[in-house]
């Protein structure tokens, strides 16, 4: 039997997609753990950037949001700004999962190629199938970005990436450098520190920056999920038309727009409490004794040593499609590209027909907000519309 859809991961974009699909009459199988990264590559104790009304999945009926969940499950309703848990978050995420996609199967696609139909599959269980089409939703997997010359230390455990560690506090009682300026290093140090690490941020930035906290009405710019601009506005609700934009100019604004900085919220968990290194660019790391000794300089050229016993990179993460060794090196040569992202059209599809991808990989075409939950709302439903009138004609 060829099953007419494959959605491959199920985070927020994953079930979002498979729950719209679903409600199209489509038959759908999604491959996955629901919520797995967000459980097992986001620190315990972390809280999300976005605020409740943000923080959520894409429904294709009423009903499915974070406060629907609260309020049927008896969790802590949370309102206006209040930060969101991600323990929290992925209790919603399992939720939505049991109640619109219970048919999640918990295993791995080994292989995605191409055939005169459609597509051939591999899964680690050793079946083999065939679909008409397939929706690529597997989030920051194989995306985690170390930078020279840190990477060269991964392989000794000296240095790793943020998305590696669920519990910060097995570095307690040790040196740890946190190497970043955004909301996972400034979150990262904060909860190190609590959890009883001898912590230090290390950043290229001169000054750590802070989101505004929150204040009440009138405001002078609108508000958003993503911030208080008008700029931020336009990437929530004109994401349909930032693939009009020149292709440099997208690839700049999807690294730039929101550029490095943490929640309000951050500030009296890092100022004077966290010992802070700015302005420090990393020119070479290596092993020292039984940690590791980092050399750094400054703008103006002066030079410093740092000895830790381990780097923690929160440098972010890198869209690059050779990463995603589940397609056929076939089937990602034929991909057109925007830098390291697909180049989609208007309904999330790729050069290859019938190979849709979502999520994070469709930032360079739709922009900065699918680098958040909130941009299921924009991209479930319209890939469904999409994938839907495709598999139709």
């Amino acid at each position: 039997m060829s099953t007419t859809v494959v959605v491959i991961g199920a985070g927020p974009y994953g079930l979002s997609t498979a729950a719209h699909l679903k409600a199209r009459g489509l038959h759908v199988r999604v491959f996955g753990s629901p919520m797995a990264s967000w459980a097992e590559n986001m620190p315990a104790g972390m809280l999300l950037k976005s605020p409740p009304s943000a923080s959520v999945l894409s429904a294709p009926k009423a009903g499915f949001k974070l406060d629907d969940y609260c309020r049927q499950t008896g969790d802590t309703r949370l309102t206006g700004h209040d930060p969101v848990p991600v323990e929290m978050f992925v209790r919603y995420g399992r939720w939505f999962a049991e109640q619109l996609v219970p048919e999640v199967e918990d295993t791995r696609v080994l292989g995605v190629d191409r055939q005169h139909d459609g597509f051939h599959l591999k899964l680690a269980s050793g079946e083999e199938l065939r679909a008409q089409a397939v929706a690529v939703a597997s989030g920051m997997d194989g995306f985690a970005y170390v930078p020279e010359p840190l990477a060269a230390l991964v392989p000794d455990g000296l240095v790793s990436h943020s998305s590696q560690h669920a519990d910060l506090t097995k570095f307690a009682g040790q040196d740890v450098v946190v190497v970043g300026a955004g909301q996972s290093a400034q979150e990262s140090a904060a909860l190190l520190r609590e959890a009883g690490a001898r912590v230090q941020l290390l950043a290229r930035t001169d000054r750590l920056v802070f989101g505004a906290a929150p204040t009440p009405p009138p405001h002078w710019q609108p508000d958003t999920p993503l911030g208080r601009s008008w700029g931020l506005y336009a990437v929530v609700h004109q994401a349909a038309a930032f693939g009009f934009l020149p292709a440099q100019t997208r690839l700049r604004l999807v690294k730039r727009v929101l550029g490095p900085f943490g929640s309000w919220w951050l500030r009296p968990r890092l100022d004077g409490v966290v010992p802070v290194r700015l302005g420090q660019r990393i020119t070479g790391a290596w092993r020292h004794g039984d940690g590791i000794r980092l050399a750094t300089r400054d703008a103006h050229g002066r030079t410093d040593t740092v000895e830790t016993g381990h780097v923690l990179a929160a440098t972010g993460y890198q869209v690059r499609l050779d990463a995603l060794d589940f397609i056929a090196p076939e089937v990602r040569s034929e991909l057109a590209r925007t830098g390291g992202f697909p180049a989609l059209d208007a309904g999330f599809q790729s050069s290859v027909p019938g190979l849709y991808f979502t999520g994070i990989k469709a930032a360079a075409t739709f922009g900065p907000l699918m680098r958040f939950t909130c941009g299921t709302e924009f991209a479930a439903p319209r890939l469904a519309v999409s994938l839907s009138a495709s598999t139709r004609r």
